[in-house]
């Protein structure tokens, strides 16, 4: 498949390259190396991505009424973000950046606290500890070192089964940060799985000026196993992360697995991406979207019929209209919050700026009266 991209091409990679386990038609495809999961709910997957896509498009309107600052959308990597969250055991411990929304929903996190973040109501309300999912990180490919000494510290401090998945974008694997992590756990042959959610775009940078090579052939300069999946296909994420996380498991170090995707949405919600790619692009990978490509063998394999799409859809409305009532009740975020939580202690910079910020909203409040 090839597709025209502002001015530059985007390949996308041959059958031999990719695993898909799927169709964009909805077709089964058997796969030599990743069977066919017997153990997945394809139902429950299907669920899963209408109510995180809900969840997706709610947020964003949230966002143009002015109720939240910004949102980063998953529009396209619902597959990605569902097939390798549900491959999670309960024990392993998720690292995402900011757009992870779909493996929050997994580790059964209220989609409320995302609200919060992006209102700015505080900078994430959830104990990872207990979801076993971390907070969302903001700063590109930071969290890729987060999640290399986690992995460091289960190998040191406990004889829980645990692993690790960390979930970035492509853009981030030109980020010195991906690269000390792929060395240290290499070195140390740590228990984490690399997720790269390769969406084709680096906001407005398209993967060919990105790099040279898949991004998944970049482990073997590191020593370690890449493979290179279908994003799209919500049962070739699962079988290929549940594979991965066994290895991490069973002491065989980390891999890394690129979702070769797409972000059929902006970058967030202060980007315009018509800016940088053609209508004809997006066009091409709605033919490939997530969800009805398990609708279509849903239906064709008689293991859903109208009623139960009908239900799915009245729930993600049910579930919209709670988010919305439940953001437009949250507070306005104090003023004077924006400078809690910066440094671990004092500092002499920050505390000028709080102090003259102070001082210009007690003018301005003056002055209202």
């Amino acid at each position: 498949m090839t597709v025209e991209t502002g001015g530059a091409t985007t390949v996308a990679p041959q059958d031999s390259e990719l695993i898909q386990l799927l169709t964009p038609e909805g077709e089964r495809i058997e796969h030599p190396e990743y069977p066919f999961p017997d153990d997945a709910d394809l139902k429950g997957m299907y669920r899963d991505m209408v109510l995180v896509r809900r969840i997706d498009t709610e947020a964003i309107a949230l966002q143009r009424q002015g109720e939240l600052g910004l949102w980063a959308s998953l529009l396209g990597q619902e597959a990605a973000q569902v097939g390798s969250g549900r491959a999670l055991s309960p024990n392993d411990m998720a690292f995402p950046s900011y757009r992870e929304h779909g493996v929050a929903w997994c580790r059964g996190l209220d989609p409320v606290r995302l609200l919060e973040l992006f209102r700015g109501v505080n900078g994430g309300a959830w104990d990872p500890e207990e979801h076993k999912f971390h907070l969302y990180t903001i700063v590109i490919g930071d969290q890729t070192l987060h999640a290399t000494g986690y992995a460091m510290g289960i190998q040191r401090d406990t004889a829980e089964d645990e692993a690790v998945i960390v979930y970035f974008g492509d853009g981030a694997t030109s980020q010195g940060d991906v690269s000390e992590a792929f060395a240290w756990a290499s070195v140390y042959n740590t228990p984490v799985v690399f997720f790269c959610q390769n969406n084709q775009y680096a906001i407005s940078a398209p993967q060919e000026r990105q790099s040279r090579v898949p991004l998944y052939q970049r482990s073997r300069g590191f020593g370690f196993p890449g493979v290179q999946v279908d994003g799209n296909d919500v049962l070739a994420c699962y079988a290929v992360t549940k594979q991965a996380l066994r290895a991490a498991h069973e002491g065989q170090g980390p891999t890394l697995i690129e979702a070769f995707t797409y972000r059929m949405g902006a970058h967030t919600t202060t980007d315009d991406p018509t800016r940088y790619r053609l209508a004809s692009e997006l066009e091409a990978w709605r033919l490939r979207d997530p969800i009805e490509r398990v609708r279509s063998y849903l239906a064709r394999s008689g293991q859903a019929n109208a009623a139960f799409f009908e239900q799915i859809e009245t729930e993600a409305a049910e579930l919209g209209t709670r988010l919305r009532a439940a953001c437009r009740e949250l507070p306005d975020p104090p003023p004077m919050a924006m400078f809690d939580h910066v440094y671990t202690g004092a500092n002499a910079i920050l505390e000028a700026d709080r102090a003259g910020y102070e001082a210009y909203l007690d003018g301005f409040e003056e002055a209202a009266r």
